[in-house]
């Protein structure tokens, strides 16, 4: 097992692991909201060195995995079409869509896909290519919509008219206001995305503390950044002045990054949005403002996504809410691998499954 400490401070991590221990008053449920969270606390070891009675579940923190089987249906309708090259990030061309079709097998069938590393890549990629239309699928919160926003302002600047983008951009305080008024997962703290909350700043977190009383910390990535964020929830935990605390304060600022915020308000109008295994939540995804329909997707080909089934029998929806563990999946390394995913979540480097298979995680 590896010792999540090495890089950092050993004795530092086994003094915060040992008042964590202290000031745990178990049971005690809590939810990574971050895809990179889920990762890194597998990767380090961290997470078999949590005292027992702290019980860990992910949440729909995996913008890869959120993206629902419609909206995936529908970029491979777009990639379909002769006119079209479509860009996407990598991680995305490997989930699969309806009848196990992904963007990898209809890029082998001669289909236009490209991935790309930043949206200005398929920007520069409509500009080589102006006899096509180029698609970017926009995928990811708050943390990558700010860049695609900017490409979204250069391309209108550039009065590009064969560039578009398929915004899948997603929000996550709404998703967590969901999950809490469902009910069912049962979470008693939440570990909070450090990238997300670079952006967002810590008010839009502020109805866990003040509606549901339920103690949340933002925290970096590191494993002390972890495991002191932990701590903190414990500590709320026990004195029970539920709050949302900042852990990762050398990154996030109280305000966030207003900048980032006023292009992101600019470019983008919050609409309804469809996510994988939690459906409809109102106010959480971002579609392009009126301003910018003229590289709006959807507007440019007159279409609109359509509500598409989960894959038979995969369980992503249930993991992505901390309903089940991956493991209990009965996909999961069965018919459910990475070579040959089912569901996305074993698709993604961020996602749940993925990270229980690699790091051959058990409860």
């Amino acid at each position: 097992m590896p010792n999540p400490f090495t890089v950092n401070d050993p004795e530092l991590g086994k003094k915060l692991l040992k008042r964590l221990e202290r000031e745990l008053n178990p049971p005690l449920r809590f939810m990574e909201v971050c895809g990179t969270h889920t990762v890194a606390l597998f990767q380090s070891g961290l997470r078999s060195l949590l005292p027992p009675g702290l019980v860990h579940v992910s949440g729909p923190g995996c913008p890869v995995c959120v993206t629902s089987s419609g909206e995936v249906a529908f970029a491979l309708e777009l990639a379909r079409k002769d006119e079209v090259i479509l860009a996407s990030f990598g991680d995305m061309l490997r989930v699969p869509g309806p009848e196990g079709l992904s963007l990898k097998g209809i890029k082998a069938e001669g289909a236009r896909v490209e991935v790309c590393y930043s949206p200005f890549e398929a920007l520069a990629l409509a500009r080589r290519h102006l006899d096509k239309k180029v698609v970017f699928l926009g995928i990811g919160f708050e943390t990558t919509a700010p860049v695609v926003a900017a490409t979204l302002k250069e391309a209108r600047r550039l009065d590009l008219e064969n560039f578009s983008v398929f915004s899948c951009h997603k929000l996550v305080p709404p998703a967590l206001k969901h999950l809490l008024k469902q009910g069912r997962a049962a979470v008693e703290a939440f570990l909070l995305p450090g990238h997300v909350s670079a952006v967002i700043g810590l008010e839009p977190y502020r109805f866990l503390s003040d509606e549901y009383r339920i103690p949340s910390v933002v925290a970096g990535f590191d494993p002390l950044d972890m495991l002191m964020a932990l701590v903190m929830i414990a500590g709320q935990k026990k004195e029970k002045p539920a709050e949302v605390q900042n852990q990762y304060q050398r990154v996030v600022r109280e305000q966030g990054n207003l900048k980032a915020q006023e292009l992101m308000q600019e470019v983008f109008a919050v609409k309804d949005a469809d996510w994988r295994g939690l459906g409809t939540i109102p106010a959480s995804g971002l579609g392009l403002a009126a301003e910018y329909e003229a590289h709006d997707a959807l507007k440019v080909f007159g279409q609109e996504p359509k509500i598409v089934p989960e894959p038979r029998g995969c369980s992503c929806g249930e993991v992505l809410q901390g309903l089940i563990r991956p493991d209990e999946c009965p996909l999961f390394k069965t018919k459910c691998t990475p070579a040959a995913p089912v569901g996305p979540c074993m698709v993604s480097t961020e996602g749940s499954c993925a990270a229980y298979y690699k790091y051959k995680v058990s409860a």
